[in-house]
């Protein structure tokens, strides 16, 4: 299950100062401004670099805005960098839709893994989900570019990932197979439609008191009773 963002506004004001970095995140705020050249880099890039820089700029503009000329911009290389990975554009999407899937998974599921009661790796889900805040805007634009040959499957394999999850923690939580998959759905559906009112319908935002008894509510909402 991906990270549901549930966009407060303190977050939400991040998301609109996109080129704004957070502590620690791998960003490229500070690399480019408005199409700008970077400052040139010394050290070569990886294919990972590649990779994360056409992330950030999907999650800036959309899966329509990658391409090389801007990301070598942004990046502060040559096209010659690119093509030392990279066979075409379609090829670093590809790279970069996969690194977007690896590591959202690795970052959630490793994180829950230890906590062995259901009820609270449930709770521990919603926290994680509801405070993180990037990986929601990419999937809100993934969303957008569903006709794309390369997206399609990736959003596929990544809801089916998610729901099976849900179904999985629900059933050792105490639910029958047919309550827990319906309760999967339920809030599967609900996590999507929160980023469709957040981020393509621009619903006024919730204040961070306001969103955290949202969570609060949610979590009683929707996780089983002992």
């Amino acid at each position: 299950m991906v990270k549901l963002e549930t966009m407060s506004s303190d977050a939400q004001t991040k998301h609109e100062g996109a080129g704004q970095d957070r502590p620690g995140e791998h960003g490229t705020g500070d690399r480019t401004v408005q199409g700008k050249s970077a400052p040139e880099r010394t050290g070569r890039l990886s294919a990972d670099d590649w990779a994360q820089a056409a992330l950030d700029l999907i999650a800036e503009q959309g899966v329509a805005a990658v391409a090389v000329e801007p990301l070598a911009r942004r990046l502060g290389v040559t096209k010659g960098s690119f093509y030392w990975h990279f066979p075409s554009r379609d090829a670093l999407l590809v790279a970069a839709l996969e690194r977007w899937e690896k590591v959202e998974q690795e970052t959630v599921f490793g994180q829950l893994e230890p906590i062995s009661d259901p009820r609270e790796r449930l709770r521990a889900l919603f926290t994680l989900v509801a405070h993180e805040f990037k990986s929601h805007v990419i999937y809100s634009e993934l969303l957008k570019a569903l006709d794309h040959p390369a997206v399609q499957p990736v959003i596929g394999r990544v809801s089916e990932r998610r729901l099976e999850y849900l179904t999985a923690s629900f059933r050792q939580a105490g639910l029958s197979r047919t309550d827990a998959q319906h309760r999967a759905r339920l809030l599967y559906a609900a996590y999507v439609g929160f980023l469709q009112l957040n981020l393509q319908l621009h619903q006024a935002r919730m204040q961070h008191d306001e969103f955290e008894a949202y969570v609060e509510h949610m979590m009683a909402t929707l996780i089983p009773s002992a």
